[in-house]
């Protein structure tokens, strides 16, 4: 059976067991079994991955900007291991919690340096 990983899954929508966006599948990682066999490792999403991906001057932009909102570059895509994908149909659904992810780095360092700082920002709503 051909699987056609490129059209299952790049781009698509990768949501928590909750139902909340995690991000897109920006890129795919794979890595090589013991007997020489490459397998699908993790799926990548952020700037960092689809900048990768793009290649050329666009993906050199927009990985050179993410760069600058990070505290140590290069910033690294987030790496979303396989084991757990619980199902793929229009979007990868997770058996996880987005919480329990990596942070995006862009976007924690614009939490830290940017929102936290907003008066009222930590306070919840409602």
């Amino acid at each position: 059976m051909r699987v056609q990983l490129a059209k299952q899954l790049l781009d698509r929508q990768i949501v928590d067991r909750d139902g909340r966006l995690v991000g897109r599948v920006d890129d795919i990682e794979f890595a090589v079994d013991d007997e020489g066999f490459p397998y699908v490792d993790c799926l990548l999403t952020g700037q960092a991955a689809l900048g990768q991906r793009m290649d050329g001057r666009l993906g050199r932009l927009l990985v050179g900007i993410a760069d600058r909102f990070v505290d140590d570059p290069p910033v690294r895509p987030v790496r979303i291991p396989v084991t757990l994908i619980d199902q793929v149909d229009s979007a990868v659904r997770l058996r996880a919690r987005a919480a329990d992810l990596p942070p995006p780095p862009v976007e924690g360092w614009l939490r830290r340096h940017l929102i936290d700082r907003i008066p009222g920002a930590n306070r919840a709503s409602g």
